[in-house]
């Protein structure tokens, strides 16, 4: 086995825990949103009056934040690694999410769905072996 010079390992460390903190973050973010509002309810109404009542639930307040968690997580990633990297790894949170719906949302999900989340899993696992930058420093302002 080969061994990588410190500063890329250090890189890889970094992007693989920043990865790990986008998917986890994306996962329970859309998951207390979800729950939230399905204690909420239908919203179904032009007017935002509703939807901002709606941010104050506890549980959409948590899902909310959590998801921007994910969003600045997701853009501190995407300014050292390639994007043909970052959105595939963490695409398993679409994975964890459809369990997370299937085992505590009691969502059905159709051997259709189940197939697809299966080619998403296979393409996770094709780019994590692949290294997150493929063109060190360039476009990069050092930061």
């Amino acid at each position: 086995m080969r061994t990588l010079p410190a500063a890329s390992a250090r890189l890889l460390l970094k992007t693989r825990l920043f990865a790990l903190l986008v998917i986890l973050t994306n996962v329970s973010g859309n998951f207390f949103l979800s729950w939230g509002l399905r204690r909420i309810g239908r919203l179904v109404t032009l007017s935002p009056a509703a939807y901002i009542q709606a941010l104050f639930d506890p549980w959409v307040a948590l899902g909310v934040s959590l998801l921007i968690v994910w969003l600045l997580s997701q853009m501190a990633l995407l300014s050292w690694a390639d994007l043909s990297y970052v959105l595939p790894v963490t695409s398993a949170g679409y994975v964890l999410t459809a369990l997370a719906g299937r085992l505590f949302l009691n969502e059905q999900i159709s051997p259709a769905r189940w197939l697809g989340i299966l080619f998403i899993m296979a393409g996770v696992i094709l780019a994590g072996a692949t290294h997150p930058d493929t063109a060190p420093g360039a476009g990069r302002t050092g930061r």
